[in-house]
Order: structure tokens, then sequence, then C-alpha cells
């Protein structure tokens, strides 16, 4: 048990200090010329555009299941009136970026350790570095800039779309006038509410390139190993948004009371 506890801690500090020099070394290439635009462009369509309906389907059904839960449990005490501020608060603050990370992790993050773990398998970094190219310009740059980019926009469309359909289970099931629902909405949600939602999603979206792009580029063992990574990717990416959040969400607190 003693060994393999320290054979877990072994890895888990390998990891970290990996993915540290790995960020590392895409912030100062980051710095330097040249810069792959088209590259970034490119990543932030099949990042961004491409999961919209993945993200768009979870946020609908997000708002659907919040409005309904919290509507038919505030009418028992007369507090179905405040349906639209809590909902529009969780959504806002906190479900609308986690769900749409982990959306964006388990169907981005696959696709980059997959992609990019296939080109070290085949050497094909090896290649880029023979002819004098970096492989953080022009593989792990684009991808993780795209996720930053990327992931705050989806979570703002999830916030939307989730903020409208509770809007429409708060008018079909719970009996409250549209106008009075986007009211309320407005009033509740300031601008502090949406940034820090907005701020969560971005540092989301850098753990989920880093990581996708670290267990790409060490990928080893042929198509099962490309197999294994991906799976690692996955799951490091959720549990990073998952436990992320939590101090995340401390951080812009108290930010805000600062």
């Amino acid at each position: 048990m003693i060994t393999s506890l320290g054979i877990a801690v072994t890895q888990f500090m390998d990891f970290l200090g990996g993915l540290t020099l790995l960020f590392k070394k895409t912030w100062d290439e980051l710095k330097t010329k040249p810069f792959y635009f088209y590259l970034v462009i490119e990543q932030v369509y099949f990042i961004g555009v491409r999961s919209f309906i993945l993200v768009s389907a979870t946020a609908f059904s997000t708002g659907l299941v919040m409005a309904l839960q919290f509507g038919l449990g505030l009418e028992r005490f007369g507090g179905k009136f405040y349906v639209p501020k809590v909902v529009a608060l969780a959504l806002v603050r906190e479900l609308g970026p986690v769900f749409t990370s982990l959306m964006v992790a388990g169907r981005v993050g696959a696709g980059i350790t997959a992609e990019v773990g296939s080109m070290a398998v085949t050497q094909q970094l090896d290649a880029i570095r023979a002819l004098g190219t970096s492989p953080i310009k022009k593989i792990v740059i684009p991808r993780v800039l795209a996720c930053v980019i990327a992931v705050p926009l989806l979570s703002v469309l999830a916030d939307i779309i989730g903020v409208l359909s509770s809007c429409l289970i708060g008018v079909t099931e719970l009996g409250l006038d549209p106008v009075f629902y986007i009211q309320k909405v407005i009033t509740t949600v300031k601008l502090a509410d949406f940034l820090s939602g907005i701020g969560k999603s971005v540092f989301f979206g850098l753990f989920i390139g880093l990581v996708g792009c670290y267990y790409g580029m060490r990928t080893s063992g042929g198509t099962q190993g490309v197999g294994i990574a991906t799976t690692k990717s996955v799951v490091v990416s959720s549990l990073f948004v998952v436990v992320g959040d939590f101090f995340l969400t401390k951080m812009f607190w108290v930010l805000e009371r600062w």
C-alpha cells in the first residue's frame, strides 16, 4: 500500500511539473514571432462552432430542469416568484460555465489529445522539429488560445439559452408572466455575476487546452497509447473543471468583496 501511494504521488508530481513546464513554454513562445493566426481561427471553428449544438442542448435541458425543480419546490411556500432570480444566478455564476466546460472537455479535450497523440506516435512532431518549427507554436498555442476564446463564448450562449428555456417553464408550468420573468432576470444578474462566470470559463478553457495537449504530446505505444491518453485527458480535464470551480468561486467572491 505504501509503495502504491508513493507511485501515485510521484506520478501526480510528474504530471503537475510537466503541465507547468508546458504552460511556461507556451507563454514564452506566445510572445515571440511568428504567430500563426489562421491556425487559431481554424481551431476556434472546430472547438467553438462545432460544439454549439451539444452545449445548446445541455443548456436548454438544464434551464428546463432548474426552473421546474425550483418552481415546484418553492410553489409550496408561495415563493415561485423567486424562480427567475434563483435560476438566473445559478446559471450565470455556476451551471452555465461548469456544464459548458464539462461538455467541451469531453468532446474537444478528447479530440485534441487523440489528434496530437496520433501525431506523436507517427513521429510528425519530430518532423516538425526537424523542419526548424516549434510544435508548441504550430500545435499547442493555437489549441490553447482557441479553448480560451471559445469556452467563454459558449458559456455566454449557454447562459442565454438556459434562461430562455427556464422562462418557457416559468410561463407554461408556473403561470408566470414572460415580461415579469425577464425583468427579474435583468434586475437580479449584475455585471459582477456575469464576469464571474466568464472569468471561470477562461480558466476552464486554459485547463482543457493544456491538459489535452500535454497528454497528446506524451502519448506513446501506438494506437493503444492514444486511447489511454484520451481517456486520461477527459478525466483529468473534468476534474480540473469541477475542483477548480470551488477555488475560482472563492477567488471571485473575495475580489468582489474587496
